[in-house]
């Protein structure tokens, strides 16, 4: 049997270039290899989108669409949305048992999205739900409800798979050995960073560039971004490194990167012209994405029906695996 993926994404917006290398690149690479479900996570987007959940349905689409676009091959893929799958949420109310509430505050995960959203919305943004501070439990029964063996994330997610291990671990203690401890998978960038120089690019930041943007719209993003403060006329040298613009070319202009960073540094090298060139490489990168994108937005129903197919295609592994868990607590009654 072929090892199995879990992977997926939360459908609080359209998915940006930070999924796109930290995660996405991963899934397309190992569908051939790997069985692999892909996750929409709707259930955990309302832990901080309770109140709007038009906003995350939309959105569930426009995940869908990103995924299809950059490959993830429904032949090969499935895709599906987790709160159609009820068997994740009998695990993740099995599993709470085993997790503290303190464990679950020091998740460094958790802490950071709790910090911005203070930095957003003032204390009362850092007011949390049992929904949001449980969510960790909730992705742990992802993962397990498919017994996945790899688990491509980004850098920021790797305290919540640790979580999971650590609730595997103590659930086969208790009753045998029956869930299997799955392994992360970084993309070759572990964390991309925003335009404005923050550590993480992300959606509530405003720092991100998106796959569905049009080419004016990421070279607009990319004319804002930070550069080196010190460097004030065209001619004047600069840093490359501290430098967000060439932080991206680094990722996207790898064959002329060296070029950049030298006539950067003799200031030979113009902010505007060096921005111009590095819009011009993410577009072309995007170029395939965006086209097959606008197939998808123009063919819903078949979207649909990806969703619907790969959703039917999950409960089948989500199903026994509940048997089984259920076996192992001795609260199978009537099987």
């Amino acid at each position: 049997m072929r090892k199995r993926i879990l992977t997926g994404d939360r459908p609080t917006g359209k998915l940006h270039l930070g999924h796109y290398v930290g995660s996405l690149l991963n899934r397309t690479k190992l569908q051939d290899d790997y069985e692999t479900y892909v996750l929409i996570a709707d259930v955990q987007a309302l832990t901080d989108n309770f109140n709007t959940p038009e906003k995350v349905r939309q959105n569930v689409l426009e995940v869908a669409m990103d995924n299809l676009s950059v490959g993830v091959d429904p032949n090969k893929s499935n895709i599906y949305i987790q709160s159609l799958i009820p068997e994740v949420a009998e695990l993740t109310v099995f599993y709470s048992n085993l997790v503290t509430i303190s464990r679950l505050q020091r998740n460094p995960t958790v802490k950071t999205e709790i910090a911005q959203k203070k930095a957003l919305f003032g204390e009362d943004g850092g007011s949390v739900t049992y929904g949001f501070l449980g969510y960790p439990v909730s992705q742990a029964a992802d993962i397990t409800a498919f017994n996945a063996d790899l688990v491509p994330v980004g850098e920021d997610q790797l305290p919540l798979i640790e979580q999971c291990r650590e609730i595997v671990r103590k659930f086969n203690s208790l009753y045998g050995n029956v869930l299997k401890e799955p392994q992360a998978l970084v993309g070759e960038v572990a964390r991309l960073k925003g335009l404005d120089g923050n550590t993480k690019m992300g959606k509530s930041l405003g720092n991100a560039i998106y796959l569905s943007d049009t080419d004016d719209e990421t070279y607009e993003k990319i004319r804002n971004a930070v550069t080196d403060p010190k460097k004030i006329r065209k001619d004047d040298p600069a840093d490359p490194y501290i430098c967000m613009v060439g932080y991206y070319h680094s990722i996207f202009s790898k064959p002329e990167y060296e070029q950049v960073c030298e006539e950067c540094k003799a200031g030979k090298r113009g902010c505007v012209d060096c921005k111009k060139q590095l819009a011009k490489n993410i577009n072309s990168e995007l170029a395939q994405i965006r086209e097959k994108r606008r197939y998808y937005e123009q063919h819903q129903s078949e979207v649909k029906d990806i969703l619907a197919q790969g959703t039917k295609n999950a409960r089948i592994i989500t199903s026994q695996t509940l048997r089984n868990v259920k076996e192992a607590m001795k609260i199978d009654y009537f099987k």
